[in-house]
């Protein structure tokens, strides 16, 4: 006897809810409803920020002050790579050295041969760096507040190697600046949200602190110096655990980045980033290609269940995980400051299907060997 196309439709269709509400329930919710422990005293260890910059004078001038004028009394130096610059870089740093005696520069005027991308300046930064704990952040970037450097080094004790940061993006107007920074926070939601569950897989360099011992332990970036990208999320997969890594949330550890101006310029930025994650460990890429999957056939299978099936029974599955992830997103996006792009999640939900067949080919092709 044949079974009913309807019954098969509304199966798969009650099947991915469960994959999707199971993600929420298990993964997202820790993000939702965590708790910030302020605590009333603190370590404080003595800190290197490790910058590294190809050509981007424009925006030292604009987000480098921020990083050194950082409120933190303890010991602490910003150590910036030029790699290799061709603009006024060098010039500026030199200025801002006579100002600020805290930045060291770091000029590299070779190319490094056989490992593409940033990896090698930003492995001469970490063993040049002075101070165990090391903080990493972009040219682009600029901390929220000028307590960054104290709120991302609180964590570094009881066997704390790792602390994830949130790198956010300004806010400004325009529907493509929306759907960055929906992107950057559905990034975060995952990664900070594994990381709390005990599954680390990932971090952006844009906002991320380790110990240079667990640099060193690993051996650097050896295991993967071939591949252009990496330097953060592939580090991170190989040197994480359950026991080494925690999250930063307070608002005031966040970083400021300016979003790409067009389409095709974030286009190139999110292909380079989607390049590396072939790479992960198994089990991590098993946990987010069904996550993917799930997302990518919900609503086409939502449709068909509604055509194929008795409506009423798939509104209320719909709306069983419509409520689960309205409650998730919403405090969510507070925790992360991202509020504003709530009342247009469920627009954004259904476009991660387009999302997905846009960047789909990106997994699949060789990264290319630049930096920037």
């Amino acid at each position: 006897m044949a079974i009913p196309w309807e019954w098969i439709v509304l199966s798969s269709f009650s099947f991915i809810t469960l994959v999707q509400l199971f993600y929420y329930l298990f993964f997202f919710s820790r993000l939702a409803f965590f708790k910030i422990k302020h605590k009333e005293q603190t370590q404080e260890h003595p800190v290197s920020v490790v910058i590294c910059a190809r050509d981007e004078a424009s925006n030292l001038a604009v987000n480098l002050p921020g990083v050194l004028v950082q409120n933190y009394r303890s010991t602490h130096e910003v150590l910036l790579v030029n790699d290799n610059s061709q603009d006024e870089t060098k010039y500026l740093l030199e200025g801002l050295h006579k100002q600020f005696r805290q930045l060291n520069v770091i000029e590299l005027k070779q190319e490094a041969k056989l490992i593409p991308g940033k990896k090698f300046p930003l492995s001469v930064g970490l063993k040049t760096a002075k101070y165990e704990v090391v903080l990493l952040t972009d040219a682009d970037c600029v901390p929220a507040s000028e307590f960054w450097i104290q709120k991302m080094q609180e964590p570094f004790q009881n066997g704390v190697e790792i602390a994830l940061g949130y790198g956010a993006y300004h806010k400004k107007k325009g529907i493509l600046n929306k759907i960055i920074r929906f992107d950057t926070f559905h990034s975060a939601m995952q990664f900070l949200s594994y990381a709390i569950a005990g599954v680390p897989y990932m971090g952006v360099g844009r906002n991320l602190a380790y110990k240079k011992e667990l640099f060193y332990r690993h051996k650097g970036f050896s295991s993967h110096n071939h591949i252009p990208g990496g330097d953060d999320d592939l580090f991170i997969n190989m040197a994480a655990n359950s026991k080494n890594t925690t999250v930063v949330l307070d608002q005031e550890a966040f970083t400021l980045s300016i979003p790409e101006p067009n389409f095709s310029r974030w286009y190139k930025q999110k292909t380079r980033h989607y390049s590396t994650a072939r790479y992960y460990k198994a089990g991590h890429r098993f946990l987010l290609a069904l996550y993917s999957f799930s997302q990518f056939v919900f609503y086409p299978l939502f449709v068909a269940a509604l055509i194929m099936a008795d409506w009423r029974i798939v509104l209320g599955i719909f709306g069983l995980r419509l409520v689960t992830q309205t409650v998730i997103y919403y405090k969510s996006m507070r925790k992360l400051d991202e509020k504003d792009l709530f009342p247009w999640f469920v627009l954004f939900d259904i476009g991660i299907f387009f999302f997905y067949i846009i960047f789909f080919p990106a997994t699949l092709k060789k990264p290319k060997a630049v930096w920037k």
